[in-house]
């Protein structure tokens, strides 16, 4: 059996007590432009404000982590930072709103840009480092304040707490850094916990992904000849069971994956090679992720049109299970239907219905995504067929999904959205609907049950979201859409002209 999960699987951060909201920390100050939204600060503060020659270096090397709430947590943290020989000019902390029994540090300290890259790589091996580069005043507040004044279409409102999400492409690096438990973290229960080789190989992965910045070129693997083996074996399983399993838009696409991006089974492809392919197709791209992000953050991808992808292999000892997902689960599961426009658009409403939503809201859509993208079920010429990319790359649950001993249910977000999702074991239940354009509309009705104070439009030309909160932005997306429909008007009249239709 091999339970492939997606990057965000809510039961399996609940086994560790973590939150699904990391959306809290930015480089920046938390604030819509378009807007003028802002989120309420985090931190209190221990020392005055700082005097403006200070305040402009302030943040440059700084950094925020969380730490287990228990005697002596801070000392064996700060012990951290003695190792370096790093000072710290300031430090503030509070209880975790994430993680229960956990606090955040912000620690501002001095030192150069070298020692502070250092000092990251040396926390990330010890502690969970939620942000770095965030200046203090930001997160900064009067002790005991409890609301927080939100500016949205054009008046002042007692809103608490609008999640902060990216307003434009580049600041998915917030998102995907944002890592909830890194991939080279693996439990006891994981084949490769014993395997130090395997332990760090995982962390070169996870350097790569952490260093990663939106517009560089994705970095090229040289993968072991170990971990092509255990590639092939997944492939060349899959790939037997695919014609008669897989739905249409899927074998449609998998034979051009192997033709432009090398899907072979003694060869696993680069991310930049499939970002590139997907970006010709769909427009969707991808980029790597260093491990767990939240539900939020993962949708917020979405959003964009940007799909977070492990480059990790799983152990060689059991190819055909993983408990997380790795990049068989990534390149076989999800890859070729990204590549369908029309999963493309089902995929990116998803992620725009999740920004500024609530946690609860999140959660919903977080879970219609699991039963959709990860374990969906289609009918086509009569037949049962998988989309789900946690099907598409479990040989065990794709032939059970698909068996008379498998519960369907048709699809339907309202129920949907309350059904377990299960990550060791097979699914309880499976939903099945019409056609992707069928689950799309039946998503869209469900997203108008999400509330928030705006709309959002994704503007393609500028890879950024536009806020539809008053008159002037609906206006602008009208122009837009006037202008498409002419040019669908003037193909129409010559159509009827030359054409005669």
């Amino acid at each position: 059996m091999q339970p492939a999960m997606m990057m965000f699987s809510s039961k399996y951060w609940s086994r560790r007590g973590m939150s699904l909201d990391s959306a809290m920390f930015d480089h920046q100050q938390q604030r819509h432009t378009g807007g003028q939204m802002s989120r309420r600060p985090s931190f209190c503060p221990i020392d005055e404000v700082p005097d403006k020659e200070s305040a402009e270096d302030c943040g440059k090397t700084a950094v925020v982590f969380s730490l287990k709430n228990e005697v002596g947590c801070l000392v064996k943290a700060l012990r951290l930072f003695q190792e370096k020989r790093v000072n710290l000019s300031h430090i503030e902390s509070r209880m975790s709103k994430r993680v229960v029994n956990e606090v955040e540090i912000f620690a501002d300290c001095s030192c150069s840009k070298k020692e502070f890259e250092e000092l990251l790589q040396h926390l990330r091996d010890h502690v969970n480092v939620i942000s770095f580069n965030t200046p203090a005043h930001v997160w900064s507040t009067e002790a005991g304040e409890s609301t927080s004044a939100v500016y949205l279409c054009g008046r002042l409102t007692d809103e608490d707490d609008v999640p902060w999400f990216p307003m434009k492409i580049s600041e998915l690096d917030q998102c995907s850094h944002r890592v909830l438990m890194y991939g080279s973290e693996l439990d006891a229960d994981h084949p490769g916990f014993k395997d130090e080789v395997y332990r760090q190989r995982r962390k070169y992965f996870v350097e790569v992904a952490m260093n990663y910045k939106f517009g560089q070129p994705i970095p090229h693997i040289e993968y072991s000849p170990e971990e092509v083996r255990t590639w092939g074996v997944v492939f060349r399983e899959l790939t037997q069971l695919y014609p008669t399993h897989a739905c249409r838009e899927y074998l449609k696409n998998l034979p051009l994956l192997s033709k432009h991006c090398g899907y072979r089974e003694d060869n696993i492809p680069q991310l930049e090679d499939v970002s590139l392919f997907l970006r010709e197709r769909s427009g969707f791209t991808v980029r790597p992720v260093a491990g767990y992000l939240s539900p939020r953050d993962f949708l917020a991808g979405l959003a964009y049109r940007v799909f977070n992808c492990t480059q990790y292999v799983r152990h060689s000892t059991d190819p055909l299970y993983t408990p997380e997902p790795d990049t068989c689960h990534e390149l076989l599961g999800h890859v070729p239907l990204l590549a369908d426009p029309k999963f493309a658009q089902f995929s990116q409403e998803i992620g725009l219905a999740s920004l500024g939503a609530s946690d609860e809201d999140v959660q919903k859509l977080a879970t219609c995504y699991f039963f959709t993208i990860e374990f969906g079920l289609c009918k086509q010429d009569g037949q049962l067929r998988a989309y789900g990319a946690g099907l598409l790359s479990s040989i065990g649950e794709l032939r059970h999904a698909l068996s008379d001993r498998a519960c369907v249910r048709t699809f339907d977000p309202k129920t949907t959205c309350n059904q377990e999702c299960l990550i060791t074991t097979f699914q309880d239940i499976y939903f099945v609907s019409e056609s992707f354009e069928e689950a799309k509309e039946k998503m869209r009705e469900f997203a108008k049950s999400i509330k928030r104070p705006f709309s959002v439009y994704y503007n393609p030309y500028t890879q950024s979201i536009d806020l539809l909160k008053d008159t002037r932005g609906i206006e602008n997306v009208v122009q837009d859409l006037r202008s498409d429909l002419n040019t669908v008007c003037d193909a129409l009249g010559k159509m009827n002209t030359y054409m005669g239709i």
